[in-house]
Order: structure tokens, then C-alpha cells, then sequence
């Protein structure tokens, strides 16, 4: 009786830690709509009158709108949006998801320019006659991290007529800052005049610097510190901005602010897709994206591949809650773009902040993100920590990166040229992210300078596999362990192996239970899938069992045998290459995919050689459907 029950357990714990779309924050009675081709807001109007919505805006790029109960009106938006995906006209209905920015507090005191002057010479005198060091004896005072940033500064070209812009997706920016007057950082938009008239047509009145989605105005003024404290950062990649007013260069790359984040820290979905198309329109080659932490937005991911396809970079925090975001997705950091590069946080020693989340399939890079000092409103200053100061560090580097190529570089190429140049095994990275590395600012623009650029990227298939085709829940951990546990113990071992069959089997009842939201797990799809014709042999205790791979992703490959579903457990795989001439060996767990009514094998574990060989060869392949 005690297993059956423990069997029942385990079943809903795991039916709890399937997808639920409910579980994030959303804006009361609003709903983000897309509607199938050939269809359009239009068409669904009448039926939006009846269920006592209206049409708050539309974004004619992807074909969504946005819907809010009318006023009085009390709208149940998980019952709304269940009606709405009934409907044959729409593709897909989602809530409003609400994002945060992704800082862990202030850590130091405010300060002004003077006292940061001041303790800078006392600490200096200190420590030149102990020999120590300080974050405030180097040039770049922002980080005490050795990135080598002051030897970018000494190859930096004198002039170039390549000037990047940045779209700081924030709370704002306090443009009056002495830092940003002084240096001209301030974006400017020069088809537009502050005359009450929509000059340059693009939607927006008066926009001379950008906009104000909040509050739907042309003032994109910070009253929050965070979206200021970020765009001090990526200024001071390109030169130190701690010196004296008086001392400021002009600025080598221009800022935009773009306010969607509320003086509290959080912003919508809706006006993040705003910003985000306002960038592309506007000339922004770079996006800093310092928050997250909402549901996954099928309109967000929408928005981000129109960026990717405009060869736009997308740079976003990785979080802040300690957390694998490889086994817990946050977003936008988690989306499977080739523009986006997520980025965790380190200290001035490369070990990885208490804080940060990590993921080493999921975050790319590494960067310094504790302490870091930089600019607040009303002219001061003060040290911040979090993956949201890691993320605008990221940012100035590809900045540069673009001032230096003399040229855009796309989402996808600033990708690969940083994961390809930094430091490698430092501190206690290795393992936590995709690189094993921290940034090097030098090594990153000394590479476009000697190698440029061809701003070459893939084209995006709308095709994505799904990013684990999950089984149940646990990585595989969990599953090795409960094999061991159970062939160690000699009377545990039918209870184990019963164990393990139940974990295996658990996605059966979740793919019932989760029917009606089978649309919805379609549409999280994280890893291309590629078609592929190979044998695999899969070693399951003293068996040898063949069967043939027809795709294959990043996230794992699709098997076409029955063998398999007897083992539910740690598997063992030899895979060969398109051509034959190569050979990995891989291990992973069976699992069922809900969305391909197949099993398969989730990988786990990859080397990092293991995972650039199979990328080399789905290069070659043609994408699955």
C-alpha cells in the first residue's frame, strides 16, 4: 500500500512542476492576441465587443493586438483567453505578462562626482604605499574585474564613422546627467522637431530622444535610478566617466531611452514589444534588455526575431534568483534566437555571484555585475550589483565592437565573436555557462579590428523544436541516482525500477491532463530541428539496442524505436555524423514529447566539444518540419 502511495506522490509532483502558464504575473484583464493569416483585428472586433473588450493598440509587423476589458468591466483572463483560443480566427492568445528589472539593490551609498574623486585619491595614496590594489586606482573605476578594459581604450581607432545605437529598454534615462550632456551620449532623433507635429511619420510625437511607453509621452525621464545606473555602464566601457566633467570625450556610440519599466521596477509585455519595435525603426543596432522574469510571451519572442532578423543584438539578464536556467527558464533571456545573449554575473574575483542565475546550455557568458559603480539622476551616483549591470558591460563591449568593424554587426555574429574571445576558466565560472568564460573587452575588439566582420547570419526558421521535449520532471540527476539507489540496495531494485517507469510515463498523464494547451507547448520551441538519416546504438546495461535518429537539435535527437520504452533511465549513445566520418559519444534519458507524439532522448551532460561538433553538423542539414 506504502508504494502505491508514494507512486501517487511522485505523480503529482510532477503533473506540479509541468508548464503553467498561470503561475507568472500578468496586467488584469488584458490579453495579447495574434490572429492566423489572412485574418486580422478587424475581423474580430465585433466578437471582441461582445466579450466587453477593446482594442488597445496593434503591432501590423506581427499581426497581434492588444485587448483590455472595457471600463467597469471585470474580465477572468484565464477564461478569456481559453474562449479566445476557440476561436478559428486567432493563432495564439497569451496574458500580458509583467517583467522586472533584474537588480539585486544599491550597495553602496549615493555619491557625487567630488566624493567619488576624493576617496579615489585616498585610496590611491593608500595603496601605493602598501602595493595593493583598488577598483579605484584603475582607469576604469567601474569594476574592479580584470577585463582589460583600458586596453581596448589603447587601441581604439581615433575616428570612425560607424556611431552604434543603443536602445536602453529600461525605467528611463536621466538625460540632464552631467555625464551624458557633457559627452553628447544622448540619442538624438533628427527627423523629428518639438513642435506638436509627427514630423518623421514614425507614430511618435515630439520623440527627439526616444520614448516614454509608461506613460505614453515623449519624455523618457528615470524615476526609478536603474535605467540611468545602466546607461552610465555601457558609456563607461568606451571611456572612464568618473573623471572631472570638464575631462569627458565625446561619446563614441549613442544611447537611446526607451522607458517600458514603471517607477516601481516593472513593466508589460505590450509596451516591451513597443520599445523593442520602436529600436529596430529608429536605427538601434544593440538592445539591452535588463529585465525579466515573466512568462514565456509567444508576441515577446515574436518581437525579439524581428530584431534578429533586422541583424539587431539583444543582450538580456540572466536573474537573479540563483536558479539553472536551464532546468527554470526566465525571459527574455531564455529565448532561442541567435541575437539573444543571456549573461550571468561575477564579482571582482570571477567567482559567480551569490546572486546570478546560471545555465550552462542556456546563459552565454559571464560578466562583472557586483558593486558596480555608475551613474543615478539628479547627478549623483552610487554601486549597484545584479545580472542587470552585468548586461549593459555586454552591451558596451559589442558597442564597441561595431564603432571598431566600422559596420553593423549582427545579432548572431557579436554572438559567436564573444563566446569565441574572453577569458576562459576563470574562477568558478566553468561549467555555469555556455562559454566556461568571462568577457574580455581587449580580446573581443582586437578580434574585429585584425579579423572584421562579414555581418553574416542565418536565416531564422519559425520551425523550432521544443526545448527539452520534456518528460518528467528532474534532470538527469535524479534519474541516475534513483538507478543506482535501486541496483545498490537488493530489495529495492523491482521498487526502483517500478520508480523509474513511473517517472517515464508521467508525461503520458501530463500530455493528457494538458491537452487542451497542446497549441501552446507547440509554441515553445527553443532548439532548431534538423532532419537527419543515422543509425544510433544505445548502450542499456549489458544490451546493445539499435534504432535510426530522423532529427536532431541542440536540446536532443528524435529516436524511432519501440526498444527503448522498457529502460526509462540513463542511456549511454554512440551517434554518427551526417557523412559517417565522425562520432560522438552522448548520454541521455528517454522521454516523451507531447508536441512530436514520440519518444526521444533529452542529451545531458554535453562537453563543450560535444556540443560545438553537433552544431558544425546541423549546419548541414536541412530543418525539420
Amino acid at each position: 500500500m506504502g508504494n502505491y502511495q508514494l507512486s501517487l506522490l511522485v505523480v503529482v509532483g510532477l503533473l506540479g512542476m509541468g508548464p503553467n502558464a498561470w503561475s507568472q504575473e500578468y496586467v488584469p484583464g488584458e490579453v495579447i492576441v495574434k490572429f492566423k493569416q489572412n485574418n486580422s483585428g478587424a475581423q474580430f472586433s465585433s466578437k471582441a465587443t461582445g466579450m466587453a473588450m477593446n482594442l488597445k493598440r496593434s503591432w501590423g509587423q506581427l499581426g497581434v493586438s492588444q485587448f483590455q476589458a472595457k471600463a467597469g468591466q471585470t474580465q477572468d483572463v484565464e477564461a478569456l483567453i481559453k474562449q479566445l483560443k476557440n476561436d478559428p480566427n486567432v493563432e495564439f492568445a497569451e496574458p500580458n505578462y509583467i517583467y522586472r528589472m533584474q537588480s539585486v539593490g544599491q550597495t553602496g551609498p549615493k555619491m557625487t562626482l567630488e566624493e567619488i574623486q576624493s576617496k579615489r585619491k585616498q585610496q590611491q595614496t593608500v595603496y601605493s604605499k602598501t602595493g595593493g590594489e583598488t577598483s579605484f586606482t584603475a582607469s576604469y573605476s567601474q569594476s574592479g574585474a580584470d577585463i582589460n578594459v583600458e586596453g581596448a581604450w589603447g587601441i581604439m581607432t581615433s575616428s570612425t564613422s560607424q556611431v552604434p545605437v543603443v536602445a536602453v529598454i529600461d525605467s528611463g534615462v536621466d538625460y540632464t546627467h552631467p555625464v551624458f550632456t557633457a559627452t553628447g551620449a544622448i540619442w538624438s532623433n533628427t527627423h523629428e522637431t518639438l513642435d506638436g507635429v509627427d514630423n518623421d511619420g514614425n507614430g511618435y510625437i515630439d520623440d527627439i530622444r526616444g520614448w516614454n511607453f509608461v506613460n505614453n509621452t515623449n519624455n523618457p525621464m528615470d524615476d526609478n535610478n536603474h535605467g540611468t545606473h545602466v546607461a552610465g555602464i555601457i558609456l563607461g566601457v568606451s571611456q572612464d566617466i568618473t573623471v572631472p566633467t570638464g575631462q569627458l570625450v565625446p561619446a563614441k556610440f549613442k544611447i537611446m531611452p526607451l522607458k517600458f519599466l514603471s517607477s516601481s521596477g516593472a513593466g508589460s509585455t505590450s509596451d516591451a514589444i513597443e520599445a523593442i519595435y520602436y529600436a529596430i525603426d529608429n536605427g538601434a543596432s544593440i538592445i539591452n534588455a535588463s529585465w525579466g522574469g515573466g512568462g514565456y510571451s509567444v508576441s515577446l519572442l515574436n518581437a525579439i526575431v524581428a530584431a534578429y532578423n533586422a541583424k539587431v543584438t539583444f543582450v538580456a539578464a540572466a536573474g537573479n534568483s540563483h536558479l539553472n536556467n536551464d532546468n527554470s527558464p526566465t525571459y527574455p533571456a531564455n529565448y532561442d534566437v541567435d541575437n539573444v545573449v543571456s549573461i550571468a554575473a561575477t564579482t571582482d574575483y570571477d567567482a559567480m555571484c551569490s546572486f546570478t542565475n546560471f545555465g550552462k546550455q542556456t546563459v552565454h557568458i559571464a560578466s562583472p555585475g557586483e558593486d558596480i559603480l555608475s551613474t543615478l539622476p539628479s547627478n549623483s551616483w552610487a554601486e549597484y550589483s545584479g545580472t542587470s549591470m552585468a548586461t549593459p558591460l555586454v552591451v558596451g563591449i559589442i558597442a564597441l565592437m561595431e564603432r571598431e568593424a566600422g559596420a553593423v554587426i549582427s545579432g548572431y555574429q557579436a554572438r559567436q565573436i564573444l563566446l569565441g574571445e574572453n577569458d576562459e576558466n576563470v574562477g568558478n565560472v566553468t561549467g555555469k555557462v555556455i562559454s566556461d568564460s568571462r568577457v574580455n573587452v581587449y580580446k573581443a575588439v582586437e578580434y574585429v579590428q585584425t579579423q572584421g566582420v562579414d555581418n553574416y547570419q542565418p536565416t531564422y526558421g519559425s520551425d523550432r523544436a521544443p526545448a527539452a521535449a520534456s518528460g518528467a520532471g528532474g534532470g538527469c540527476g535524479l534519474v541516475s541516482k534513483i538507478v543506482k539507489d535501486s541496483s545498490s540496495e537488493g530489495g529495492g531494485d523491482l521498487f526502483g525500477r517500478a520508480l523509474l517507469m513511473l517517472i517515464v510515463l508521467t508525461p503520458f498523464v501530463i500530455a493528457l491532463v494538458l491537452k487542451q494547451k497542446r497549441k501552446e507547448i507547440e509554441n515553445r520551441r527553443e532548439h532548431q530541428r534538423y532532419n537527419i538519416s543515422s543509425e544510433v546504438r544505445i548502450a542499456v546495461g549489458d544490451r546493445e539496442l539499435v534504432g535510426a535518429v530522423s532529427s536532431i537539435s541542440m536540446g536532443g535527437l528524435k529516436i524511432d524505436t519501440e526498444a527503448m520504452l522498457e529502460n526509462g533511465g540513463i542511456i549511454e549513445m554512440n551517434i554518427m555524423s551526417p557523412d559517417g566520418k565522425e562520432k560522438i559519444q552522448v548520454m541521455g534519458k528517454v522521454v516523451w514529447s507531447a508536441e512530436r507524439k514520440s519518444y526521444g532522448v533529452a542529451f545531458c551532460d554535453m562537453a563543450t566539444n560535444q556540443t560545438s561538433t553537433l552544431s558544425q553538423w546541423t549546419k548541414k542539414l536541412v530543418k525539420a518540419s
